[in-house]
């Protein structure tokens, strides 16, 4: 077992003023799923971008980055039936660590004091899973 965690912080004004001043931007970003949880809260802007937190701090601890060939709406964020979040995967992404032998995938998020901050713990099976990343023609530039 390889375990790899990724952390992200994320201003919530920050958040806030990006969703607002680029149309579509939501749905770049954020499944109709996510929000619709975030839109239905009275702090919408804290919920994005704890959710936005979240797939950075995901796709950290897959050592990926982000890049041409996956979406963010590839990492969703949902919130359990305990209110604890978990992560499903689409996509490219879920290719990829289908491919790569992703055993688990954990992930806490928390916001306060106008920030969000969000962990994520992959464990992967075998002692070199998940350490290739995009290598070898494959390379996804981190943004």
């Amino acid at each position: 077992m390889r375990l790899r965690v990724g952390v992200d912080v994320v201003g919530v004004e920050r958040m806030a003023r990006l969703v607002e001043e680029n149309e579509g931007i939501a749905d770049t970003i954020f499944t109709a799923a996510e929000q619709e949880y975030c839109r239905g809260k009275r702090r919408s802007a804290e919920h994005m971008a704890g959710r936005f937190a979240a797939k950075e701090a995901v796709l950290k601890a897959f050592g990926t980055g982000i890049g041409q060939r996956m979406r963010w709406t590839d990492v969703e964020i949902m919130r359990g039936s305990s209110g604890r979040p978990h992560v499903r995967l689409h996509g490219e992404v879920a290719a990829w660590v289908a491919r790569h032998g992703l055993a688990d995938l954990d992930v806490t998020l928390a916001h306060s004091a106008g920030i969000a901050v969000a962990h994520a713990l992959a464990v992967w099976e075998g002692d070199d899973a998940g350490a290739q990343s995009w290598e070898r023609g494959r390379a996804l530039p981190s943004h």
